[in-house]
Formats: C-alpha cells, structure tokens, sequence
C-alpha cells in the first residue's frame, strides 16, 4: 500500500510540476488531433472504448515492468471510492468534448475549455486550502481577461454544443483538483489506469446510444491506438505534476494546449484560430509566464535564506 505524503508548496517541486505538466499537455493536446481523427472517423463510442483500452494496457505494462517499488499493486487504489469518482468524472469530460468536436474547431473548443484554470484557482481555495498570492491572483485575472476575448460572447464560439462542452469543462477542472487530493495516497498509475478503465466502460455505455456504424480503417486504428497509449503516459505524467505543484500555479499551464492543439488542428484538419483566439491566447500565455517567473523569483529567495 503507498505510503501516504504531504502536499508541498514550494519552489523546487513547483517547478519540476510546471515542467511535467506543459510535457502532458503537450502530448494530450497531440492526441486530441488523433481523437478527432477517430471521433469523425468511428464515432464518440468507439473513440472512448479503444482509447480507454489501449491507455490501459500502456500503464499496465510500465506499471508491471518498469522497475519501480510495488510493481503492478501500484495501480491499486487506497481511496478506491474518490479514484472511481475521479475517473468517471475524467470520462464525461472527454464524451463532452468528444461530441463537440463534430462541431466545432479543436483550437475553439480549447479556448472555451481556457475558463477550467480559473475555475481550478477558485476551487483550490475551498478543496485544497490553498493561499493565492496576489501575484498569482492578478496574472489569473489577466488570464481570464485573455479568455474574454477568445470567447467573443455571441460569436462563432457559440453554437449547440456549447452547453454540454461548458459542463465538461467544469467537470474537467474539478478532476484536476481531484487529481491532487488523490496524490496524497494513491500513485500515478493508480489514478492514470482506472480513468482509462474507465473511458473504456464508457465506450461500451455510448455504444447502446450511438451505435457503431464503421469501426474506420487503417489510419483511424493508428489514431486510436496513438491515442490510448499517449494519453495513458501522459496522465501518469499529469496526475505526478499535481502531486508536486499547488493547483494555481500549475493551472494556467492549461493555456499551452492551444499552441500544440491549434498547430495539430490545422496540420491534421487545416483549422485556422480566428484572430480573437490568438490575441486571448497571448495575453493567457504572458500570464502564465509570468507564474512561472515569480516561481523562480521565489525559489531563489527561499535558497538564500
């Protein structure tokens, strides 16, 4: 049974979280495009089942083989009722935004999905205990100026599917404080295996509402199988990140997804960023820069003294 820690806030593990999380943002961000090209191809079910079982299978394998203490009881979880919980959360969010994309650009939907940071510093406040600082409190109200205009409040942006994808988006926020109260006694892996196992059981739910009418070629089982396994690695790597690093100062690392995402949207889809997207997205990035640069700021004055 994993050993139960203490959640830190300080400089050297804030940063290591940073540097963690922007990589798993990164390759989840590359695996959207991959999710879309299987959604469109396949379908909201299928995409859930296959990601759900080749995601689990990938931190199996590591689990089991990869040489740390505990091997495969690391998946094993302590507080099995909130990992369950956590994980069934994790996959409404991705069905939600997995039926918005047969309407709506990848880099759109991240705009909207820019709100989860702000709403993750508030609730941080209440679930985690944590202390904003002012600095932290003015770069988040810079953020959201940022997500004001990328959302352009009766624009493109809003359409039908905007309702259900906003209700992912808070879900989505919630797991990720969820994923930090969790890494006081379960692992990485633990947290990564079950939302995969989960995804995969939603699969199978959606199948009865959406019933499978291609399972897709090649390249949509390529995209499936990068899918799972990428995403698998990736939240082992995410759920690690918010163990280390408060939840404010990790959460506008969120804004990163629309460079790579937007980048995958228009290599993959040749989706173009409108102009307010992009402008939102600078001001959102500058702010969390800016965090990362008071981190050091303070991780610098704590080594002298």
């Amino acid at each position: 049974m994993p050993v139960a820690r203490v959640l830190t806030d300080n400089a050297a593990d804030t940063v290591r979280g940073i540097g963690m999380v922007a990589l798993a943002y990164m390759v989840l961000s590359i695996g959207d495009a991959a999710a879309k090209w299987a959604v469109l191809g396949a379908g909201v079910a299928w995409a859930m089942l296959w990601r759900g079982v080749f995601g689990a299978m990938a931190v199996g394998a590591v689990t089991a083989w990869g040489g740390r203490t505990g091997g495969w009881r690391r998946v094993i979880p302590v507080r099995w009722k909130m990992v369950f919980a956590r994980a069934a959360l994790s996959s409404f969010t991705s069905t939600s935004w997995y039926l918005s994309w047969r309407h709506m650009k990848l880099a759109d939907t991240y705009a909207l999905g820019f709100t989860a940071p702000l709403i993750m510093t508030l609730l941080a406040i209440p679930m985690l205990g944590e202390r904003i600082r002012w600095r932290r409190i003015l770069s988040t109200l810079v953020g959201f100026s940022g997500v004001l205009v990328m959302l352009r409040p009766g624009g493109d942006l809003w359409n039908p599917a905007l309702p259900l994808l906003m209700t992912g988006i808070f879900t989505m926020a919630v797991t990720r404080i969820m994923a930090r109260q969790l890494s006081l006694t379960e692992t990485p892996e633990c947290q990564a295996f079950w939302l995969m196992v989960s995804h995969a059981a939603a699969g199978v739910v959606l199948l009865f509402m959406f019933p499978l009418g291609d399972i897709g070629g090649t390249t949509v089982w390529l995209a499936l199988a990068f899918l799972g396994i990428s995403s698998g690695l990736a939240h082992c790597v995410f759920t690690l990140a918010y163990g280390l690093a408060p939840v404010s100062a990790l959460a506008p690392y969120e804004y990163t997804m629309l460079i790579w995402g937007g980048a995958a949207g228009f290599v993959v889809f040749g989706e173009v960023p409108s102009v307010t997207t992009l402008v939102g997205a600078a001001i959102v990035a500058a702010a969390g820069l800016y965090n990362l640069h008071r981190e050091r700021v303070r991780g610098r004055t704590e080594r002298l003294g």
